[in-house]
């Protein structure tokens, strides 16, 4: 048995989460067009007969604006800490910036294996990913250069194999069956928050979240409830929407994901609340299950 914890790091909306997902086989973080969507530390848990790799996603590195982005960029720092080998995640079809500078200098700061990987190549014409390798090479000290597309599921097999080359641990940290360190409730509020940016485009911002207040389970279903957590009054007349269509139809697409997930009939009942300054409060940042780590 070899095993060991990969942390996924990158800035904002490179693809982390669709990586994840990619690797797992199985939806575990949910994925948007809009940046910064992932708010928890996620371990996908990838297993073979002989080998358990779990990776820990993390959010996007930014430049905070308040207390939550401040902790969100904690949990990314504490994954680079926390973990025995670093995938960092650039899009390649954007141009090295300011961005990517802040996350090289983080990186000399760890001692252990950094895997530079190189998503959405399927945007990308053979020779722009050779003078991206290039681009890159003499940055840092990486350990290996992998072009991928997590979308495509491209070259995702090469990258396994790559890791397994630096696995330092010969036991099993979960169950063989296990492909996620976070409990169902957590996943069935993710996937209510990923329907909310799905239908609610530009209007609305990063100040929500989603928390599942109960679930009932029985024989044929589950009663799920669920309250969606807004800073202000206009955001929550958004996600109604007129008479009520906007929720109506978060509730559809969720409830259809959810049925997948659980493979029953799921009753959903959604409750959108106005909860003023949350991501600057301690008190809230803790219920709401935002861990603020040392680092």
């Amino acid at each position: 048995m070899r095993s060991g914890f990969v942390g996924i790091i990158g800035r904002p909306n490179v693809g982390k989460s669709t990586l994840l997902n990619s690797i797992i086989g199985k939806k575990v973080a949910i994925t948007t067009s809009k940046p910064q969507t992932t708010r928890n530390i996620i371990q996908g848990i990838y297993n073979e007969d002989d080998v358990q790799i779990v990776f820990v996603d993390t959010p996007g590195i930014h430049k905070p604006n308040d207390k939550l982005g401040q902790t969100l960029n904690k949990q990314a720092y504490y994954s680079m800490e926390d973990t025995d080998i670093i995938l960092w995640i650039v899009d390649a079809k954007e141009p090295y910036g300011k961005g990517d500078e802040f996350v090289v200098e983080k990186l000399k700061n760890v001692n252990k294996p950094v895997i530079l990987v190189l998503n959405k190549i399927d945007k990308l014409k053979k020779e722009e990913i050779m003078t991206k390798i290039i681009e890159y090479k003499d940055l840092y000290n990486f350990k290996e250069i992998i072009p991928v597309s997590a979308l495509r599921k491209n070259n995702i097999g090469e990258l396994i194999k790559v890791i397994k080359n630096y696995l330092p641990d010969q036991f099993q940290y979960y169950d063989k069956n296990d492909i996620t360190n976070k409990s169902l409730e957590f996943l069935m509020a993710e996937v209510v928050r990923e329907k909310v940016f799905e239908l609610t485009e530009q209007e609305v911002p990063h100040s929500l979240t989603c928390i599942t207040t109960a679930v009932e389970v029985g024989k044929v279903s589950y009663t799920i409830y669920i309250d969606i957590v807004v800073d202000r009054e206009s955001l929550k007349k958004i996600i109604i929407g007129s008479r009520g269509s906007k929720i109506k139809e978060i509730g559809i697409r969720a409830r259809k994901d959810l049925e997948n997930l659980l493979n029953k009939r799921v009753y959903l009942d959604l409750n959108v609340k106005t909860v003023k300054n949350w991501r600057d409060k301690d008190k809230y940042l803790q219920e709401y299950g935002f861990k603020d780590f040392e680092a």
